[in-house]
């Protein structure tokens, strides 16, 4: 990053200096010339800028403002004495991205600059992926711009104008239903029915008379005629969803179907011809079904002509910024005046969003997201807008290194301070020990998650100068 340290102090501005040098940033330093820092900021765009709150003929918090006025992304550290902690709490509510308090370690520093170009990588990363949207065909509904969405979109464009059955495989939540819609989108078929039946959804008893119909009489409660999903899908698409919880006497009628083109209704011996392209999902291993009895061989060769295989969301290199802007843009919310606002997403909840494992995948992501835009109420998403799953699994704001002792090296007023410090203390050593995984964390203190979050977050606070409440 391109770097301003604004500081009178020579042996101060110096050691800051060589730390950001050595850290490979770019250095730009202003002494105790107030017209100087002034018009750097005026001439020159800064990523960050470093200053003390007390400059002689110039406040830290004016030079922040004015600053923003030529360069309103540029990020400011303010560097204050512990009396003046008060007025660098203003400046955060400001706008200023943190400060601190002197003395600080060269460790300290390093890590709000690192925390900064973090948070400035994931504004960029979304401005691409709002950019990369604007880019994509309306039409495509499979987001993504890794090698193996690329992949996949591909494989749909070839496969798509095929009659020829089709598998889907994919864990839960990866998009399997949505790719069948879109082999249906881009086939001959578009203008015909889709229509989708989840096989896990139905009783054994009711599986095939809601596949193949049934004729009035066929069984209790047949009161009259119905069509089945066969017949309702006729020259169309018919997608069978969790294809693998279909019982055997069904899986036998299944591929008589396939291998006629004729659906013979419950109660009747009379065949019905279809023109169905049939496109079947599953998360199961189908392979292993098999060995187990429990899913036909000759019915697997039969649903499987071709094949799209989904990867998790773990797997897609790239494409979480781009699935975040596109979930943040759908879930939207309009303003009073009916104008719908995209909310902007804070640089810890976008911390703990990609450091996340997503063992739901995308729709665990979108659920994820959504929430967060309900509770934020139309205004910046924070940690606290996420769901406590997410949130706590988040990466630590600060780092976890304890002073020699064990015990920071602050002054005391009295036991309650003290306490406090050592019980700070002693949960960083933990989450140091643990590898900074909350979970494990919990487990090795003898608390709760929730418990353990609450600890933390009031910590966070009193640190900013606040009470928690």
């Amino acid at each position: 990053m391109k770097i301003l340290v604004v500081e009178d102090e020579a042996d101060l501005r110096a050691t800051i200096g060589d730390v950001i040098r050595d850290a490979g940033h770019d250095l730009v330093e202003a002494g105790d010339d107030a017209a100087e820092a002034c018009a750097l900021v005026d001439q020159a765009i800064f990523d960050l800028v470093i200053s003390d709150v007390r400059l002689p003929g110039l406040d830290g918090l004016d030079l922040m403002r004015r600053a923003r006025k030529s360069a309103p992304l540029s990020e400011f550290i303010l560097m204050t004495a512990y009396a003046d902690v008060g007025q660098a709490v203003i400046a955060l509510k400001e706008g200023a991205s943190d400060y601190l308090i002197k003395p600080f370690s060269p460790d300290e520093l390093l890590h709000h600059i690192a925390r900064i170009q973090t948070t400035r990588a994931m504004r960029q990363e979304l401005v691409g992926a709002r950019q990369a949207l604007a880019l994509r065909p309306p039409a495509n509904r499979l987001v993504g711009q890794s090698p193996q969405m690329l992949k996949i979109q591909a494989r749909i464009e070839t496969i798509a104008h095929s009659d020829a059955a089709t598998l889907i495989t994919g864990e839960s939540g990866t998009g399997k239903e949505l790719v069948a819609h879109l082999l249906h989108d881009r086939s001959a078929r578009a203008g015909k029915p889709f229509v989708a039946v989840n096989c896990a959804g139905f009783p054994d008893t009711l599986i095939e008379s809601e596949l193949f119909g049934f004729e009035r009489g066929a069984f209790t409660g047949a009161i009259k005629r119905r069509d089945g999903r066969f017949k309702a899908a006729d020259g169309g698409t018919l997608f069978l969803d969790e294809i693998a919880e279909l019982p055997l006497p069904a899986q036998a009628k299944l591929l008589r179907v396939l291998q006629e083109g004729i659906v013979e209704p419950l109660g009747t011996d009379t065949g019905v011809k279809v023109d169905v392209r049939l496109v079947s999902a599953t998360h199961r291993n189908l392979r292993e079904r098999i060995a187990q009895g429990l899913f036909r061989e000759d019915l697997f060769y039969r649903i499987n002509v071709l094949d799209v295989a989904l990867p998790a969301l773990r797997d897609r290199d790239g494409d979480l910024a781009i699935l975040i802007q596109f979930l943040l843009d759908g879930f939207a919310r309009a303003d009073k005046a009916g104008n719908r606002r995209v909310p902007s997403i804070s640089g810890d909840a976008y911390a703990a969003l990609t450091a996340y494992g997503y063992p739901g995948n995308v729709r665990e992501l979108a659920h994820a997201i959504e929430h967060a835009v309900v509770m934020a109420a139309g205004g910046e998403i924070t940690l606290d807008h996420l769901p406590a799953s997410i949130a706590e699994e988040a990466p630590l704001e600060r780092p976890a290194t304890i002073p020699p002792g064990g015990v920071p090296t602050v002054e005391l007023a009295h036991l309650g301070q003290a306490m406090r410090a050592f019980e700070k203390a002693h949960l960083l050593k933990v989450l140091q020990a643990a590898g900074g995984k909350r979970v494990r964390a919990a487990e090795m203190l003898g608390i709760s998650r929730k418990n353990l979050w609450e600890k933390l977050r009031a910590h966070e606070t009193r640190e900013l100068g606040e009470e928690p409440g």
